[in-house]
This record gives structure tokens, C-alpha cells and sequence, in this order.
């Protein structure tokens, strides 16, 4: 089966019946004849190079090198006749307008090129020429001169007509080409009827998108057509990560060898459920013949989503007996040439009669290939096997996949180019820039083609469909593309249902429309995926090494970002203010961080700054009331009020780190603290000193006793202050505390917090106040040995010992904490700190002065003075 021959390939879509009745035309003995042709006559003529007939011989390659040596064989393709038929009746509805063109009737001279290509420049240089005759450019008459040409209605049969027709400035509206030139003025006479192929590029692409198919397959022919095909959509695709999972070119060579080896490659190897099909008539023929026999042979449905483009066309070659050729298409979605509704069209094909052709060389071949029967010809015997044509059979018993009553979309074009010709001609009439016009129902007259080219850029004008028609520069100015469902029914009918449709002039987004509910699939809605798993909310992609964009696996996301689409390429950090939640599939808001009277936290220490705060005064108004006791007196009653007092402020200082921070409260907070503390280890320390100081003066011949007395306490307790003081303005001044957020160091929350501003001016005033407490802590250690009854250096040294411990601890621990954390660090010290001085020395004096009274009096120090 792999080396059956092409016509072989071809009889796969005839029935038996109708391959016997192939009859051949006969052998072109003169490569340079003038084809039979169709003309009627008219003022002016609308030429036409048109495709109705399709070529099968048994050694295609050499009959393309030289065809007039080898014998053919014409089938007229019904769907190709009907855009004939659109221009006959598009040229008839133009002249029954008695406003559009006044005393002025239009004609044609229609050509059947069979998609040859010297037949395709024989018969454009014959429009060129004298009726009948071939001198380009020469006519001896001038009735039958054209106006304007129809022809080329693919992208290859356009430019091989338009490179003759721009030459002698005729106006060519035809399938849209790719300019070879890169330039416009190299065919300034050829206009694009058909839409922009970008639409359809786009419209594939949309729909692949719809559908979140991401691997397909594409088989097209290997022609210039085909490769600009695939070089255009292939970026489209790989912009939107869409992968192509082979590429296939075939031509009609070698389809007989290569077709069936390639389908079961595809159905085993492939595993691609869509493909796109972007071929000639010839390979399209083929295929389907490909197809029935591979299914027969693997007795199930092929199974495949077929994508057809608009240059394809599904035929049965014109034979009812040919609808198992269309099984395998079942399913398909096509894109098409939009069309719109023109219903006296349905009528004039209704109203055709084979009998009464009227000149009609191809309306007799193509009623006989559509019905399948032969006309009565007098004196020639028929077989009893054949079917003799009425001429009245009803055209609406076709089935649509060999003839469709509607206009069709690529007679929709040659519809609307006849009349852009007469609106052409109408504005030309209308500017008063051609009296000649007036003249134009005689034969004499003398327009040019070439004047048609201004007005024919320019038109815009509403058809008989009420669609909007207009062409540029370039040709039709719409970009509009129908999307059929090709459907098998049960009653064994084939036919395109409308699902969809792109239009490439509207804004993105609204451009693509589709009905997916009313598409019926081949067997289920495919999956077209190289990867069946998708990759879902809170994860992304990650393609292995050595595949292909589409073949992912996925993995989640890593901490701190999130993804809320599926099949997310990478995924995203959350805003400052938002943090990912649990499934990592969406951000939610950060609760502000900060140690408030709220928190359990903040109320235990806001609690015990208060207890020590009573404590503290309680303390003071204790030694106030008892203030002229010896044990009050024994230690600078100054002093100790001084003491008291700056403990009672460090603790309600610690207010100051609860709650949320403003910008006041940040000035304030860490200077506040410092320069009390600075106070509380001064006093600490003068006291120290005073007791030192109050041993060595009982010596004899000891000058200490000089130095005691208030200048050197106020010295010491308001000096040292002072220096704490001047570096607190000093970081205020150039780099102070202010309130900052902090996004980043608790994950969910956002840190409210006092930023330091300057690091070292804090660690600069923290290491001054442990430099006051160290001294404090050196002078009270060598004056601990001092007697009971007049000494508190022990009860200082071992407070200081408390002091310079809580905080020396502290730095660690504030440094390895965040947020609130932090804050409470601080507070705890200062809190800690404090009640160890205030405990330690006032806890042993409250005592006495309570609960030991008998100890607080003169006799009684004095008695343990002389022991």
C-alpha cells in the first residue's frame, strides 16, 4: 500500500461508477491553444481566471514538466463552480441596479485554469488579447475589452497572474500574496479580496488558548505557501508557549509512499490529539482517501481533531458516493472566509437549468458530476448502469460537503469584488472627471483599466448582506474569519455548522468569539497537552532539561512567593504589605507587629512597671516620713531621695516602649531611658563615694574630709548625667530615632517598630551607662569590707552586680531578636535593672525602719561602733 501510485490516491474518492466514467479530455497537442472559454457580453467586461477543475493523471510529476504530451483527467469541483456562480450573479445583480451603474450593463470572459501554470499565463495573456486570438496588449475591438480581472483565488495562482497584469496596468483582485519585493509598488494593480491572514494566525492561536491546548501537531504542503504558513504562526505559538509537536510537509510526489507510514506514526507514536492542516486541494484529496483506508484497516476512528485552515477545502470531489471520505474529518473545526447571509443568492442557484445554459460550457459537467448521471444525447446509446439527467433534480438535496446553496466564504469575496468593481466605476462616474463616462453605453468607448486604480484603492460602500466593504491600498480592508464545526450526522449528512468567528478589526479580547457548547467532537473534548497534569494555584512550571517549553513539570512555589493562575510560568513575591497564605495561591494583608497594652506580653510588663512604680514611691514617702532617723541620715538623705526618684522614673519611663510608636514617643524613649539611668547610677555612685570618702576622713591627718560635703555629690550626680545628656542631643540632632515599618523580618506581619537611626550613637550612649555602672560597681567592690552600721557599699556592690549583669546579658539578646520581642528585652532590663537596685539597697533600710525600729536609733549604732 505504500507504493500506491497517486491516481490511485485520487480513485479513493470516487465510487466505482464514477472512476469507470472518467473519461480523458484528450492530449494538448498545442501547448499555446486557447482555452474554451465563457463569455457574455457587456459596455465593460469583467474578466475571470478562475479554478474549476481539478487534474488526476497517473504520472503527475512529468505531466507538470511538460502537459502537453501526457493525457488528463478534469473533474469539475462543485465548491470551486459555486465562485464562478457568485460572479455571474453578482454581475447580474449589478445591472438590474439602475442607480448604481445608469445605462451601463457589465459582462464577463471567464477562463478555467485547472490550476495549471502555464495554462494559468496562457489564459492571462489571452484576457490581454483579442478575443479568440493571443497579441498582448493589441485589441482589434474594443466590446470585449476587460476592465478588470478575477483570478487567482490562492495565494500562487495571484502572483503568477498579477506578475503579467501589473505590467499592463490592470486592474487583478484576487487571494492576497505574500510581495517577494517587500514593497507595494512593485503590483500597484493587484487587490487582496480574501481577509488578512494574520487574523487567521491569530484566531488559531486564540482558539488553542480557549482550549489550553498547548500540543498539537501541523502537516502542510511543502510549497512557498505552506512554509510562509509555518514561519508566521510558528512565533505566534511560541510567544504564547504553545508547542508544536512535529512539523510535517508533505508533497504530492511523495504522498503515495510516505501518507500511510506517516498516520500510524502519528496515531502510535506521536500521541497528538489536534492537528492543524494547512494543505492544497491535491494533498487534501489525498489525505482523506489516506484516512478512510487506514481506518478501515484499524477497523476504529482515527481520532483526531483536525484544525483545517482556510486554504483547505473539504471535498468529496462531487460524488454522493463519496461521504465515507468525509467520516474521518468529523469533528474538525474549520477556519473559513467569513461569509454573510445574501439570500437571493440560494434563489439564482435554485433557478438554475441545465438546459438552457445559455453558453454555459461548465454548468452541464457540473450538474452531471454532482448527480451523478449523464444528459440524453440524441443517436448515442447509454448503459443501462447510468443515470439520465432531468435537469430538473433539486440542488438542496446536495450534500453540503459536495455543494452548499449559502454563499460560501470564498464566493463571498468574488462576490463583493464585482461589485468594488462597479462602485469603482459609479465613484468614477459620480467625480465629473470622466464626461466620457456619459458615453458609456456605446461601444466606442475608451476607458482604461488603469484609470479604475484611484477609485478602486478608495471604496467603501454596505453590500446587499448590510456588511460593511472596504478596500485600501492593499485590497479588502476586513479581517474577518468564520469558524465551522464539521458534523456527521446519523442520517449520513455532512455538513459545517457555524461556532465561532475572529474579527481582527475589533479591540483584543472581544475579537474571538466561539460556542463550545455547541461544538460536536469526534469523541471528546481533547486534551492536547504534552504534560497531563497542570500546574495549579501555588505552583509553576519547570521544564527539563532537554524538552520542550510545553512538557513542565511543576513544583511549588518557593516561600515568600505565591502563583493564582494555572500553569504560572514563574511565581510572584507578595507585596511589602501582603504575605502568601498557606495554599501559596493568593497574598493576604500583614497584621502590624507591635508590643501593645493588648498583648499579654505588653500587660504583664506594663503591670510590673506599675508594681515597681508604687514600690518605688512607696519607698521614697517611707524614708520621707522617717527622715530624721539615723539609718536615713547615715547615707546622704539627698542622695537617696535622688536615688528614688530617678528609679521611680525608669520604670514609668518603660511606658514609653508599650504601645504603638509615634514619632514623639521614638525621640523620646531611648534618651529618656539613658539619661534616667545615667541619674540612678550616678546617685549610685556619689553615694559610693561619700561612704568612701567618710572612712578615710576619720584618719588622722587624712585632707579627705575637705572634699566631702554637696559640691562633690552635685558634681557627680549631675556631671555624669550631663555628659549622657549632651551625647542624647547630639544623636538627636543628627541622626534620630524615627518610626519605621519592617516588612521583611517576621513572616506575615509588619514589624511597627522605632528605628534607631543612628547604631552607633545607641551603642555609644548604652556604653556610657555601662561605663558609669562598672566604676559604680569598682568603688563599692574595695569599700565592701567598711563597717555594718554606717556602710552600704555591700548592699551596693551586690545591686551593681545585679545592674552590670541584667544588661550585659541584655546586648545578646536584643541583638537575636525582632519585633516585640525586642521591645520587651528592653523593658525587662530596665525593669530588672532598677529592681535590683532598689531591692538590694532599700529592701534591708525598709526593714529596720518597719519592722526593726529598736536598730534605728543612736545608742544602738553607736553600741555596735564600740564593738
Amino acid at each position: 500500500m505504500n507504493g500506491m501510485p497517486i491516481l490511485l490516491l485520487h480513485f479513493w474518492l470516487l465510487p466505482p461508477t464514477s472512476a469507470k466514467r472518467m473519461q480523458t479530455v484528450g492530449v494538448m497537442k498545442n501547448p499555446f491553444q486557447i482555452p474554451k472559454d465563457y463569455y457574455r457580453p457587456g459596455d465593460l467586461i469583467i474578466g475571470g481566471n478562475l479554478f474549476l477543475k481539478t487534474i488526476v493523471s497517473s504520472n503527475l510529476p512529468d505531466f507538470k514538466n511538460d502537459p502537453s504530451l501526457l493525457p488528463i483527467s478534469l473533474f469539475l469541483i462543485p465548491m470551486k463552480y459555486q465562485q464562478f456562480l457568485a460572479l455571474m450573479f453578482a454581475v447580474r445583480e449589478v445591472n438590474k441596479d439602475l442607480l448604481l451603474l445608469p445605462n451601463i450593463t457589465l459582462g464577463f470572459h471567464i477562463y478555467d485554469n485547472h490550476q495549471i501554470e502555464m495554462r494559468i499565463y496562457l489564459i492571462s495573456l489571452s484576457l490581454l488579447s483579442t478575443r479568440g486570438q493571443m497579441v498582448p496588449g493589441y485589441k482589434c475591438d474594443r466590446q470585449d475589452t476587460p476592465l478588470s480581472i478575477i483570478g487567482g483565488l490562492n495565494s500562487k495562482s495571484s502572483s503568477q497572474m498579477a506578475s503579467i497584469f501589473n505590467i499592463f496596468k490592470f486592474s487583478q483582485l484576487g487571494v492576497g500574496f505574500e510581495f517577494t519585493q517587500g514593497d507595494r509598488r512593485v503590483y500597484p494593480s493587484f487587490f487582496r479580496i480574501n481577509p488578512k491572514e494574520s487574523a487567521q494566525y491569530v484566531g488559531l492561536v486564540q482558539l488553542f488558548l480557549y482550549f489550553q491546548w498547548n500540543w498539537v501537531g501541523l502537516l502542510a504542503s511543502k510549497d512557498d505557501s505552506g512554509e510562509h504558513f509555518i514561519s508566521s504562526l510558528m512565533p505566534m505559538l511560541k510567544e504564547k508557549e504553545i508547542c508544536l509537536a512535529f512539523i510535517k510537509m508533505l508533497t504530492l510526489d511523495e504522498l503515495s509512499s510516505t501518507m500511510l507510514r506517516f498516520l500510524r506514526l502519528l496515531k502510535s507514536s506521536f500521541k497528538v490529539e489536534v492537528v492543524i492542516l494547512f494543505a492544497d486541494y491535491g494533498t487534501i484529496a489525498t489525505l482523506q482517501g489516506a484516512l478512510c483506508a487506514y481506518e478501515q484497516w484499524i477497523k476504529t476512528s482515527y481520532g483526531k481533531v483536525w484544525i483545517i485552515t482556510f486554504h483547505c477545502e473539504l471535498s468529496g470531489m462531487g460524488s454522493l458516493d463519496t461521504l465515507e471520505y468525509m467520516k474521518p474529518f468529523h469533528g474538525a473545526l474549520h477556519f473559513r472566509d467569513h461569509t454573510g447571509d445574501v439570500p437571493e443568492f440560494s434563489h439564482f442557484l435554485l433557478s438554475l437549468d441545465p438546459l438552457n445554459s445559455q453558453g454555459d460550457i461548465f454548468l452541464l459537467q457540473w450538474w452531471k458530476r454532482v448527480f451523478d448521471c449523464k444528459f440524453y444525447q440524441p443517436g448515442k446509446i447509454s448503459k443501462e448502469e447510468e443515470k439520465t439527467c432531468t435537469g430538473k433534480e433539486n440542488l438542496q438535496n446536495l450534500p453540503a460537503f459536495i455543494f452548499e446553496t449559502s454563499m460560501a466564504g470564498e464566493s463571498y469575496n468574488v462576490y463583493n469584488a464585482i461589485y468594488a468593481v462597479a462602485h469603482a466605476l459609479h465613484a468614477m462616474y459620480g467625480s465629473g472627471a470622466r464626461p466620457i463616462m456619459m458615453r458609456l453605453g456605446k461601444r466606442n468607448s475608451n476607458v482604461q483599466s488603469w484609470q479604475l486604480l484611484p477609485y478602486l484603492r478608495n471604496i467603501h460602500f454596505n453590500n446587499s448582506a448590510g456588511e460593511e466593504v472596504s478596500f485600501s491600498e492593499n485590497g479588502l480592508g476586513s479581517a474577518r474569519y468564520d469558524l465551522l464545526n464539521w458534523i456527521f450526522f446519523p442520517n449520513q449528512s455532512f455538513v459545517p455548522m457555524k461556532i465561532g468567528q475572529i474579527d481582527h478589526g475589533i479591540s483584543p479580547g472581544h475579537n474571538f468569539t466561539i460556542n463550545s457548547d455547541a461544538i460536536v467532537w469526534a469523541t471528546k473534548v481533547p486534551l492536547a497537552r504534552c504534560g497531563i497534569k497542570r500546574c495549579q494555584a501555588g505552583e509553576r512550571r519547570r521544564v527539563p532539561e532537554g524538552k520542550q517549553v510545553c512538557c513542565y513539570q511543576c513544583v511549588p512555589c518557593p516561600d515568600g512567593t505565591i502563583s493564582n493562575k494555572t500553569d504560572a510560568a514563574r511565581c510572584e513575591p507578595c507585596p511589602e504589605d501582603q504575605y502568601p497564605y498557606k495554599d501559596k495561591d493568593h497574598c493576604i494583608a500583614k497584621k502590624l507587629h507591635f508590643l501593645a497594652y493588648q498583648d499579654t506580653l505588653g500587660y504583664a510588663l506594663a503591670s510590673l512597671a506599675l508594681s515597681l512604680s508604687v514600690i518605688s514611691l512607696a519607698v521614697l514617702m517611707i524614708f520621707h516620713k522617717h527622715h530624721d532617723t539615723p539609718i536615713v541620715k547615715a547615707n546622704n538623705r539627698d542622695l537617696t531621695y535622688i536615688l528614688l526618684v530617678s528609679l521611680l522614673l525608669c520604670f514609668l519611663c518603660s511606658f514609653l516602649f508599650i504601645g504603638r510608636p509615634g514619632k514623639s514617643i521614638c525621640l523620646l524613649r531611648q534618651a529618656a531611658f539613658a539619661i534616667l539611668f545615667s541619674l540612678a547610677v550616678s546617685s549610685v555612685l556619689a553615694k559610693t563615694v561619700v561612704v568612701v570618702l567618710a572612712f578615710m576622713a576619720t584618719k588622722p591627718g587624712n585632707r579627705t574630709r575637705k572634699l566631702l560635703g554637696k559640691p562633690l555629690t552635685n558634681s557627680i550626680v549631675f556631671g555624669c548625667p550631663l555628659v549622657q545628656a549632651v551625647l542624647c542631643a547630639t544623636w538627636l540632632g543628627t541622626s534620630p530615632p524615627f518610626p519605621n515599618l519592617d516588612f521583611h523580618s517576621l513572616i506575615g506581619e509588619i514589624i511597627l517598630e522605632c528605628s534607631e537611626g543612628s547604631a552607633s550613637m545607641f551603642y555609644t550612649v548604652l556604653t556610657y551607662l555601662g561605663f558609669l555602672a562598672l566604676v559604680s560597681f569598682t568603688v563599692a567592690f574595695l569599700a565592701r569590707k567598711l563597717p555594718d552600721s554606717f556602710n552600704e557599699a555591700k548592699f551596693i556592690t551586690f545591686s551593681m552586680l545585679v545592674f552590670c549583669s541584667v544588661w550585659i546579658t541584655f546586648i545578646p539578646t536584643y541583638l537575636s531578636t525582632k519585633g516585640k520581642s525586642m521591645v520587651a528585652v528592653e523593658i525587662f532590663s530596665i525593669l530588672a535593672s532598677g529592681a535590683g537596685l532598689l531591692a538590694c539597697i532599700f529592701s534591708p533600710k525598709c526593714y529596720i525602719i518597719l519592722l526593726r525600729p529598736d536598730l534605728n536609733c543612736k545608742e544602738n549604732i553607736m553600741r555596735h561602733k564600740n564593738l
